[in-house]
């Protein structure tokens, strides 16, 4: 049975958005699952989610100690046999594949966030890298975004970057 992913990060809720905006929440009623890679601000957000989909999150550099408190720095899950890490940030952008690789050995699949710049690559040892930017904060990107998955039967497929 095939699981629907919404990938978001870097909400900033309320520096950048007073709240979600609607897309994120009709992609969370869509979804199975909620990946959220940190930098949510306000636990009102959690919240928000957890009553749309489950939520699998971290916190990030500008959560708190009430969300540091609820979420881990590094979140593991197995979906349909596809070995997922949340993380929110990986460091500067070269040489990102190769220091992933290390840390990540025993991954599939790293959803990370904190540059707002979406990314989807894999590494040489074939580990996927996905940041789905930020549906809030667009910072110097052209939309904000966000991303959409599938993962069925031990393989990730449908990746989709969605511009909101």
């Amino acid at each position: 049975m095939a699981t629907r992913l919404l990938l978001i990060s870097d909400t900033h809720i309320p520096g950048r958005a007073r709240r979600l905006p609607e897309a994120v929440l009709r992609e969370a009623d869509a979804a199975d699952l909620v990946i959220h890679a940190g930098d949510w601000v306000v636990a009102s957000v959690l919240d928000e989610l957890e009553r749309h989909a489950e939520v699998l999150g971290v916190f990030g550099n500008n959560d708190g100690a009430d969300l540091r408190a609820r979420l881990p720095e590094i979140a593991r899950r197995t979906i349909e046999g596809v070995r997922f890490a949340v993380v929110h940030e990986t460091g500067p952008a070269p040489r990102r594949e190769m220091r992933m690789d290390a840390a990540f050995p025993d991954t599939d699949v790293l959803v990370f966030g904190h540059s707002h710049i979406p990314w989807d690559t894999a590494t040489p040892r074939g580990l996927r890298l996905l940041n789905p930017g930020s549906p809030t904060d667009r910072r110097r990107q052209p939309a904000h975004t966000l991303m959409t998955a599938t993962v069925d039967d031990g393989a990730l497929t449908e990746v989709s970057l969605v511009e909101l």
